[in-house]
């Protein structure tokens, strides 16, 4: 993703990387005659180095934490934040201090601790993770890399815009679907296309934006549908896809803002859904989704029986992370 690097805030020589982006977007062939659908299209950010998305983010707020002075970095996750972060922290020579949920997935626990972070484990959701790390940041002299709350993962996020259009020839597809947790990502390439278009790679037509959770942890579907500005937080808040079990995000309003103005949608769906849709995508494309990945499919199923999504348009579902971290939900 550093072929960005003129629009990205660290110099080539500052950057702290795993080999993170440019990764594979695959033409869904056998998906979309399921689907009715000509140009159905994956992005698979499973190809990133800790196996998500999540590792475009952190290689940006790592390397920019560590040039501007931080020795330590926390950050609560609901999985696959903390191994980026960890990775990243190890990579750079910095202490990373990780709060998840006790029940987050194993593999995601068991990578932070491989490559050394200290990790928390409570007895609670991402936001009271959340909470903990801004009650101690201060007293124990960290860098807090939450969502949102610095300037540099969300440059990191904007790399996905960025790809997309490029490997698109510098066009955007009709209909993006992206699984939402915290909503980096799809902040992120909004704010990827604001900028291509200033440069004059790309002119004014934007996709419609649509966002997919789970329909046990769905504030930003609640919002949208109810016409607010902001999300409540979600009470109890259920779902097996950890990475959209996030009750209350930062960026709600961000995020409502883009799915209104590009004329898109939220929609939910129900982990029964995304994990036969897990096994679909692996029998039909013999790619291994993470559940989020897959609800993005389950999204579509709806999407085209409702008429959002008609038979010619170009969709692109993104897969923000790899199955083998969910091995788990299928014994």
């Amino acid at each position: 993703m550093w072929r960005y690097r003129e629009l990205l805030p660290a110099a080539a020589s500052a950057v702290v990387t795993l080999g993170e982006g440019f990764t594979p977007l695959l033409l869904a062939r056998r998906l979309g005659e399921e689907l009715g659908l000509t140009n159905l299209w994956i992005k698979d950010e499973s190809a990133n180095p800790t196996g998500s998305f999540k590792a475009r983010g952190m290689a940006v707020a790592v390397t920019m934490a560590r040039l501007l002075g931080a020795r330590k970095l926390a950050a609560p996750s609901a999985g696959n934040a903390a191994g980026a972060l960890a990775a990243y922290a190890a990579q750079a020579g910095m202490e990373a201090h990780i709060f998840m949920p006790r029940d987050v997935p194993p593999a995601n626990r068991q990578e932070c601790e491989l490559t050394g972070a200290n990790v928390n484990l409570i007895d609670g959701l991402i936001t009271d993770c959340g909470r903990i790390v801004a009650e101690r940041k201060a007293a124990e002299g960290w860098f807090d890399v939450s969502t949102l709350k610095e300037p540099y993962r969300i440059e990191g996020k904007k790399t996905l815009g960025l790809e997309l259009a490029e490997q698109l020839g510098w066009r955007l597809p009709d209909v993006i679907v992206y699984p939402t947790g915290g909503g980096t990502g799809l902040i992120g390439m909004w704010k990827a296309f604001d900028e291509m278009e200033q440069l004059g790679w790309i002119g004014p037509k934007r996709p419609r934006m649509v966002t997919v959770q789970a329909d046990g942890c769905a504030p930003i579907v609640k919002a949208f549908e109810q016409n607010h500005a902001k999300a409540d937080a979600w009470p109890d808040a259920f779902t097996q896809a950890a990475g959209l079990r996030v009750p209350k995000a930062i960026g709600d309003f961000i995020m409502l803002d883009i799915l209104r103005r590009s004329h898109g949608i939220a929609i939910a769906v129900s982990d029964a859904e995304m994990l036969a849709d897990v096994r679909q995508a692996g029998k039909k494309e013999g790619l291994l989704m993470a559940p989020e990945g897959a609800a993005t499919l389950s999204a579509l199923r709806k999407l085209r029986n409702s008429g959002f999504v008609q038979a010619t348009d170009e969709v692109v579902l993104f897969n923000t992370a790899t199955g083998l971290k969910y091995l788990h939900l299928f014994p």
